[in-house]
């Protein structure tokens, strides 16, 4: 919550008002923030200054995990947060690779599980760098990129959190993961979450104790209709103590997450918030 808090507050005060052209919102931003979780002792980043809907988060990276690439399949794992850029994205909506209403394009874990290659096939990164890490394997590249600079006009979405990379070090596994752009109100309390649940997961499932996560945000923001709730409401309250994760142990394989792993195999233990704070979503 401190670094939560710090990045917050420093946006404020040092950050430059700049003109975004997707939304065509002003946003208070800084270049370059870092943030660590600490998964091995289980301090799980969930946002106290209010309410977060965490199991929305975490089915949404499950539906990464999975390789969705349609908002209703992240609906149907209870995770709405692609509705608005799969239909109410006016440059999306008119772009002649969507395939139709709900449609993602080729988003996230469309290119984490089939990444298109020079010769027409298909290789599914994340399926490797998990059989790697289960061999022993860390040849300073095991890393999973959902950003495709040849098929960019091909989704809805730039990928904000668009690199992960997985690293060995004295038994434990490690977690490196880039962010480009960050709505810092909205996007940064799922962002955490997910981040510290990938690194749990895939300690768990290739047999690793899980060490830390460090989070490397570029553009770190605040849009101007976000900034009195965050300025006036949110960083008045005092934080509560962090909370502690616990996932379902019989989650072995990636094939387990494949298959039936639900947000209810997630479980959050003391979580204490203050009130709901509804953010505007800057599409």
């Amino acid at each position: 919550m401190k670094q939560y808090i710090d990045l917050c507050r420093k946006i404020i005060h040092e950050g430059c008002w700049i003109k975004n052209n997707r939304t065509k919102t002003r946003c208070l931003t800084i270049i370059n923030a870092d943030l660590e979780y600490d998964v091995e002792n289980n301090q799980f980043p969930l946002i106290t200054t209010r309410k977060i809907s965490y199991k929305s988060a975490i089915s949404e990276m499950i539906g990464h995990i999975r390789g969705y690439r349609s908002a209703k399949q992240f609906r149907d794992l209870g995770c709405n947060v692609w509705e608005a850029n799969a239909n109410q994205n006016k440059s999306w909506l008119s772009n002649p690779y969507r395939k139709g209403r709900d449609d993602l394009g080729r988003i996230y874990g469309v290119q984490g599980r089939s990444w298109k290659k020079h010769d027409g096939s298909h290789l599914d990164q994340l399926r490797k760098v998990i059989q790697h890490l289960k061999d022993g394997i860390d040849d300073r590249a095991e890393i999973i990129t959902f950003y495709n600079p040849g098929e960019i006009e091909m989704g809805c979405l730039i990928p904000c959190m668009h690199t992960h990379t997985f690293s060995i070090l004295d038994k434990k596994l490690y977690l490196t993961s880039y962010q480009r752009s960050c709505d810092v109100p909205l996007g940064l309390s799922f962002n955490q979450i997910q981040c510290f649940i990938l690194l749990a997961l895939v300690a768990q499932i290739t047999n690793y104790k899980p060490g830390k996560v460090y989070h490397k945000i570029v553009n770190a923001h605040i849009y101007e209709n976000q900034l009195s709730l965050m300025r006036d409401v949110q960083l008045k309250r005092s934080p509560y103590p962090l909370s502690k994760l616990i996932i379902n142990p019989k989650i072995k394989k990636l094939e387990d997450i494949e298959n039936w792993v639900s947000s209810d195999d997630f479980k959050v233990i003391n979580y204490r918030f203050h009130g709901k704070i509804s953010y505007p979503f800057n599409v």
